[in-house]
């Protein structure tokens, strides 16, 4: 039963390293690497959709604003042609003179939000063009973890199996004591390695190693270390 207890416990390291290595794979890292690409791409093609967006209203709103201020002053020019006395002349120049500065600086204003509109549909072209490469490099990337997960799962079936038979062909009291130690230990059965015990690694003493060879005699080659209390195979 000794070999038996040893090679449950070969099984179950063998289990426990699969699950391990299935949790930090370097697909998993490729796979959210990739993820984050494409989040960081869609925040930044939202970003200036939404900046195009705006800018288009600005731009309507100059535009709109822009034929108020003409009306505006055309009408002040019809009056002006009217107009006799000069200071009612001078008023209206006046007003005129303040629609024009309103009206260049509004042009000025439309030019820039022009210029910055066109920048951001040049962005955005290059953006929508990084979809499809970005989307292939995800998906790949998960097509990937897939497989190599795939390739894991199917050693823990096998090794799962195995295990059935192993827990089978140990004593049960020995498998309740084996099943309490591995809830504290990865190690929960150890083999005696001359004095040393190969679970904690210390050495036993001679009265020590006596004890637990008298006791493994009587247990089919199984007893327990006195320093870490692990199943020690002797």
């Amino acid at each position: 039963m000794s070999g038996s207890v040893l090679e449950l416990q070969a099984a179950d390291t063998m289990s426990d390293q699969l699950r391990h290595r299935r949790e930090v794979l370097a697909e998993r890292e490729q796979v959210q690497a990739a993820k984050n690409a494409l989040l960081r791409w869609n925040e930044a093609r939202t970003v200036v959709r939404r900046r195009l967006d705006e800018l288009a209203a600005e731009i309507q709103k100059i535009e709109d604003d822009n034929t108020k201020l003409d009306k505006q002053r055309d009408k002040l020019h019809a009056q002006l042609k009217t107009v006799i006395a000069p200071r009612e002349a001078e008023a209206l120049q006046h007003e005129i003179a303040t629609l024009t500065e309103q009206r260049s600086a509004s042009d000025d204003a439309e030019l820039e939000a022009l210029e910055e509109h066109s920048r951001l549909e040049t962005q955005l072209e290059e953006l929508l063009g990084q979809e499809e490469s970005l989307t292939n490099e995800y998906l790949g990337a998960e097509s990937a973890l897939a497989e190599a997960e795939s390739d894991i799962d199917g050693e823990l079936e096998r090794i799962a199996e195995r295990l059935k038979g192993l827990r089978a062909d140990v004593d049960k009291p020995v498998l309740r004591k084996y099943d309490r130690l591995r809830k504290n230990y990865v190690i929960a059965a150890a083999p005696l390695s001359g004095s040393r015990c190969e679970g904690c690694h210390l050495d036993l003493s001679a009265a020590e190693i006596d004890d637990v060879r008298e006791t493994g005699a009587k247990n089919d080659g199984v007893a327990e270390c006195p320093q870490c209390g692990r199943l020690l195979i002797v």
